[in-house]
């Protein structure tokens, strides 16, 4: 449960740095992150796999570059239901969405 609660705290950070950083994405507070990394958690852990089915042919014949986009449209799809969060185009989503998941690929795997 430690872990769950620690890698989300390093997912939102990971937003707020984000934030900082990309032009095009911004993040009003700490608290919008945090609401945000859950949203992202609950999409990847609910849709993404539906997605990634539905999409199989399309991943087969792009080698698995279509992940991204996927990944992409979530990170944006959350911006649109969280006041506070939003991102202002497709390439500041896919670095958002990259810095996202690599972030909690290395939390991951430390915890």
């Amino acid at each position: 449960m430690f872990n769950l609660i620690a890698r989300l705290f390093i997912v939102a950070l990971a937003l707020l740095v984000s934030g900082a950083y990309i032009p095009g994405l911004s993040i009003s507070s700490f608290y919008i992150a945090l609401i945000a990394a859950i949203l992202i958690g609950l999409l990847n852990l609910t849709v993404r796999p539906i997605l990634y089915i539905l999409t199989l042919p399309i991943n087969l014949l792009t080698f698995g570059l279509f992940s991204f986009i996927i990944n992409t449209l979530l990170f944006w799809f959350v911006s649109t239901f969280v006041a506070g969060f939003s991102v202002e185009g497709f390439l500041p989503a896919l670095i958002g969405a990259g810095i996202v998941a690599i972030t909690n690929w290395l939390a991951h795997k430390i915890s």
